[in-house]
């Protein structure tokens, strides 16, 4: 079934030990949209200013994502400058410039309206409510945030986190939100204000998944080479919630969340491996399933 990502597509610039590129396609949806397609159907609602190549567009549609709810209005695209050091976990801003983004005002297509999974990117928490209002009873919804709007809209943000399924958080910011250091002590904060599931996005040393109940933990892939990080956690959730989606029709157990958290982070995976979204464009569904079997060979063990 269709999924419905609202977020940003942007223009990179960045540095990191192992080269630079300037004015590359970015931005939470571009990576979530592209990770997604390989397990359904995407419906993609961002703003891109009239300098955002056509062609991007067109590989885009050409994927299975819908594109219909993308924006093109006068002025320049969402842009963002920074670089990474050896700690490659931490990105470092050097500027960013909103341009046609900073009005972005999401109003869904009626053909959208009815998405059952739902993706709220990372964007101001207002205009996330704002989505949930005009989405008609979907199955499943989850949702992105950063530090930027835990500092300075937590009122509303908390408002938000409270009608959601799954949140999603690197630790840093679920630390922040919750007053708590612990992570797993965290997740139960902010699992008390309502969502049924929280993802911690831990870098390098993977990804902690935490429900009522149960936990898992995901390792990072050990990869020989690493270019750039960013957009990696946008790519795991674009798997995530795509795998969940091409579950449509039965009821999602525990595996299900389990095996989302392993093709979201198989996805991520090769994101780092190129700048950019040059990666995620050349997949094949035979490069997925080996990743993941990689994955399973990594933790399996008998006692």
């Amino acid at each position: 079934m269709s999924l419905l990502v609202v977020g940003s597509m942007a223009f990179d610039s960045i540095k990191s030990p192992f080269g630079a590129v300037e004015k590359v396609i970015g931005g939470s949806a571009t990576y979530f949209s592209l990770a997604a397609s390989y397990f359904a159907p995407v419906r993609l609602v961002s703003v891109v200013g009239k300098d955002f190549p056509a062609g991007v567009i067109d590989m885009l549609a050409a994927r299975s994502i819908d594109t219909s709810g993308l924006r093109i209005a006068e002025g320049e695209t969402f842009r963002w400058k920074g670089y990474y050091e050896y700690d490659l976990n931490t990105a470092h801003t050097l500027e960013t410039e909103l341009n046609v983004f900073k009005d972005f005002a999401p109003v869904l297509p009626d053909s959208f309206r009815d998405s059952p999974y739902v993706f709220l990117g990372n964007i101001d928490p207002r205009l996330q409510m704002d989505i949930l209002r005009q989405v008609r009873k979907p199955r499943l919804v989850a949702l992105d945030t950063m530090n930027y709007w835990i500092g300075n809209s937590p009122g509303p943000l908390r408002e938000v986190i409270g009608k959601v399924d799954i949140v999603v958080f690197n630790e840093g910011e679920i630390r922040e939100i919750s007053g708590e250091y612990n992570l797993v002590k965290a997740a139960r904060v902010v699992m008390g204000w309502g969502p049924g599931r929280v993802v911690i996005k831990r870098g390098e040393y993977g990804v902690l998944h935490i429900s009522d109940g149960t936990m898992f933990a995901a390792p990072a892939y050990p990869l020989e080479t690493i270019f750039d990080p960013t957009g990696a956690g946008d790519s795991f959730a674009g798997g995530f919630m795509g795998y969940l989606a091409s579950r449509a029709g039965t009821e999602l157990s525990d595996m299900d969340y389990r095996l989302a958290t392993m093709y979201g982070s198989a996805i991520a995976s090769f994101t780092v491996e190129a700048f950019s979204t040059e990666r995620l464009q050349g997949l094949s569904n035979g490069d997925i399933t080996e990743r993941v079997e990689s994955f399973r060979a990594l933790t399996e063990f008998q006692v």
